[in-house]
């Protein structure tokens, strides 16, 4: 299985983090215990790391698809979305990882429409978007959104691509790993 601290994006060009910090709330990152959904101990105020030089390589090695994409338009910036867009090295799943504090950011305009849009063109690729608020997930789809809840580790999403009358959509679930 691939680590994705050892895969390494470069910024577009023009694009910095800036004051955006958003990453250092919504991802978990044990090296400096910082739990998923709150801010990290080292963010500093008005935005930045406290350890930057000494950050772990996980948080080093990370850009969010907003800073490497230039394709990706402003209004996705994570400060101002309250959403840090990623694509799953492995499966190439686009994962929205919202701010607990924003929890329906993803759902409003022009958030949810450019959603199922990507949902739409990924689709035939068996790639698929996927809306975290913390450990509940959502899978967007082209027609319809599909809560999945709790999503642990080692759950998987299973996945039947089906026609429907508005195209290609699916039937998805969640499967879990047997105890």
């Amino acid at each position: 299985m691939l680590d994705p601290a050892t895969i390494v994006a470069a910024p577009a060009p023009g694009r910095a983090c800036g004051p955006c910090t958003l990453c250092c709330k919504v991802y978990a990152v044990p090296a400096v215990e910082s739990p998923a959904g709150r801010w990290c101990r080292h963010v500093r105020s008005g935005g930045g790391c406290g350890i930057h030089a000494a950050r772990p390589d996980h948080c080093r090695a990370f850009h969010c698809l907003w800073m490497t994409e230039s394709w990706i338009g402003p209004e996705w910036r994570p400060d101002r979305s309250k959403m840090v867009l990623s694509l799953d090295p492995v499966t190439r799943f686009l994962n929205v990882q919202v701010d607990p504090g924003q929890a329906g950011a993803w759902k409003r305009a022009p958030y949810h429409d450019q959603l199922r849009r990507w949902a739409a063109a990924s689709l035939p690729l068996r790639r698929y978007v996927l809306v975290h608020v913390n450990t509940v997930t959502t899978v967007v789809l082209p027609d319809r959104d599909v809560p999945l809840g709790t999503f642990a580790p080692g759950d998987r999403l299973v996945a039947r691509e089906r026609m429907g009358p508005a195209g290609l959509t699916a039937d998805v679930e969640k499967a879990s790993q047997p105890v």
